[in-house]
């Protein structure tokens, strides 16, 4: 199962400090998450600049230019931010019994485990 997942909050735990220009410490919601790939778009972080060929569509406007998104970064350089301390922290999963429409289920259920000063 996976631990990160599209629309939560990390931290990038590994690179080069901002004041050598890195992004380590920076906090960002995960945009896309890339299963056969590991790798996760956050918001934020790890900007890079595309130089794009200056071309012409059918209608005659101009296209191209220099453009910045934001690229993928490997799944193991960041970690869930716990919401309660904003500390970065692992995630573990609880099953739980959910009673729906009267009839019992098991759920796995993710929680932030207690965050540490290490991470």
């Amino acid at each position: 199962m996976a631990k990160i997942k599209k629309g939560d909050l990390v931290q990038v735990i590994t690179g080069a400090k901002p004041e050598r220009g890195g992004d380590r410490g920076k906090q960002g919601k995960v945009l896309e998450v890339l299963v056969e790939q590991n790798r996760v778009i956050v918001e934020g972080v790890n900007y890079v600049t595309k130089h794009n060929r200056v071309g012409q569509t059918q209608r005659g406007t101009k296209t191209g230019g220099i453009e910045t998104f934001e690229a993928p970064i490997h799944i193991s350089n960041v970690a869930v931010v716990d919401p309660s301390t904003k500390k970065p922290t692992r995630v573990g999963h609880k099953v739980e019994e959910k009673i729906k429409d009267g009839t019992k289920r098991t759920v796995r259920v993710r929680y932030a485990k207690k965050s540490g000063k290490d991470l």
